[in-house]
């Protein structure tokens, strides 16, 4: 039988060949360099450009509340029934990043790789504007829904309790139990950020499938929980206070971390750990071989 010292299966045709490689996944250093490239163009954008995004993204992200409030009241009450509920999760994460908006949480990766590959301070005041910027649009953004969801007459009685008890759960955690969900729900992010080009025909799934986790897990998530939470200050049944002390800062930090300083600092090392490596014997060999075809 016929067989080659590479391995490959003989007798492919050349446009068999081609084939092939075009199957085959991308490498890691490709997926990082279409996030940096991505991260770039969002640090380059002006800022009332990144504010009317953000803000929209905030409202937008309004759609997760509205409809875990909508099923949770239109489903019988039990675990099982919770557990269809929480597809309304997905909703706003759908909306938002299919529509290209700016998410804060997507920019913990998407904006930092740009940083670790040229860490200069001009870039770090890049990404801190960035951020700024987006965040305070998002959280705009959320509050105004909020607000409007409680005070107008949109919903009736038995939704509006859903939506209370939405964020009276999210409340039940401590400051550190915020925290540490916020870790993986911002690592949960960046995981589905660095996936999406890779499989951009399945986008929809992929975000559908990681927000939905994230439901499942009471994961706290600084843009969707900040309309969760907000409602209940609105409601006046909680101070503004514990919002900022209480939920919105440690999910924050949390989210930051679990994207920016986990995700993204250990996918980074790796791509510089493969760079350092020999891109083949070939090259290697090369230039001795020339040597030696020399008389």
């Amino acid at each position: 039988m016929d067989t080659h010292k590479d391995g490959k299966t003989p007798d492919l045709s050349a446009k068999e060949q081609h084939e092939v490689d075009k199957n085959q996944p991308p490498r890691a250093a490709v997926l990082h360099e279409i996030i940096r490239t991505q991260g770039d163009q969002e640090l380059e954008r002006s800022i009332a450009a990144l504010w009317w995004s953000a803000l929209a993204a905030g409202l937008t992200m309004g759609l997760s509340l509205m409809a875990m409030g909508l099923l949770n009241s239109r489903l019988p009450d039990g675990d099982g029934f919770k557990v269809i509920a929480s597809f309304g999760y997905c909703a706003g994460f759908l909306a938002v990043i299919l529509a290209r908006q700016q998410l804060f949480t997507e920019n913990t990766l998407t904006a930092v790789l740009p940083i670790m590959s040229k860490p200069t301070l001009a870039n770090c005041v890049r990404l801190l504007r960035l951020w700024t910027v987006v965040l305070v649009g998002n959280l705009c953004g959320t509050l105004l829904v909020a607000y409007v969801m409680l005070h107008l007459p949109i919903f009736d009685s038995k939704t509006d309790l859903a939506f209370l008890d939405i964020g009276r759960k999210v409340m039940e955690n401590d400051t550190g139990q915020m925290f540490a969900k916020g870790i993986v729900s911002g690592w949960m992010i960046a995981t589905m950020v660095w996936m999406i080009p890779s499989m951009e025909s399945a986008k929809m799934w992929i975000i559908i499938l990681i927000t939905y986790f994230m439901a499942l897990g009471d994961f706290t998530h600084i843009v969707v929980g900040s309309a969760e939470v907000s409602y209940l200050v609105f409601a006046g049944e909680l101070p503004w206070k514990d919002f900022w002390l209480v939920f919105a800062g440690p999910t924050l930090a949390g989210n930051i971390i679990g994207g920016s300083f986990i995700f993204a600092l250990i996918s980074h090392a790796q791509i510089r750990s493969e760079s350092g490596v020999p891109k083949g014997k070939d090259n290697d060999t090369e230039p001795n071989a020339k040597e030696d075809a020399q008389p």
